[in-house]
């Protein structure tokens, strides 16, 4: 299983949004993933198929790996401990992630909730500079989908395109009914949420 990659030339606005969507993803599981060393790398080793993939995954040597694998090494540094901790959380309950997915894609659709700088121009040219604004939204399931595949870099938009333009067009643009011209922007997410 490799990392999860980040399309080339990814801002830090797409950086936010791509792990508030992992944030979500972890907000549907069953179960919590194991809570003691030993029995998180033995989890990782599952997915990983050796204890080598592991120690790459995680940056640490192969025999680092096999003595929290053992118990003989129980305390990692801070670091280390939080990339373990960050590895287990990405591959944990794999087929939750995909049933929410599938889910919001196909029905239910997904919540954003944001606090960014929002700002318009109008067809005439005229501009309502950005403000810090908080906003709730739901984005239906054709949204949803779509800010999924940016996140894997499919499509022609980033993740923070695909809300900024869900935003427009369900808020402003009340959905193709007003504002026809009108370009939003979406620009210095300061903190964003998504729920499926």
């Amino acid at each position: 299983m490799a990392r999860r990659i980040r399309p080339a030339g990814a801002t830090a606005d797409d950086a936010l949004v791509l792990d508030a969507i992992e944030r979500a993803a972890q907000e549907g599981f069953t179960r919590e993933p194991p809570k003691t060393l030993k029995a998180r790398v033995n989890f990782l080793v599952r997915p990983f198929k050796s204890t080598r993939a592991v120690a790459e995954e995680i940056g640490v040597s192969r025999r680092s790996v096999e003595r929290y694998r053992s118990g003989e090494r129980r305390h990692p540094p801070r670091d280390i401990a939080d990339r373990i901790d960050a590895a287990v959380r990405a591959h944990w309950q794999p087929g939750v992630r995909a049933r929410r997915r599938r889910q919001a894609t196909t029905a239910t659709g997904i919540v954003v909730a944001a606090r960014a700088r929002f700002g318009y121009t109008a067809p005439v040219g005229t501009t309502d500079h950005g403000r810090v604004r908080r906003i709730t939204l739901h984005l239906p399931a054709d949204y949803a989908r779509r800010l999924f595949d940016a996140g894997r870099g499919v499509g022609p938009l980033a993740p923070d395109e695909v809300v900024a333009e869900g935003i427009q067009e369900l808020c402003f643009k009340d959905s193709g009914r007003r504002a026809g011209g009108l370009e939003v922007e979406f620009t210095d997410i300061d903190c964003i949420d998504f729920s499926c």
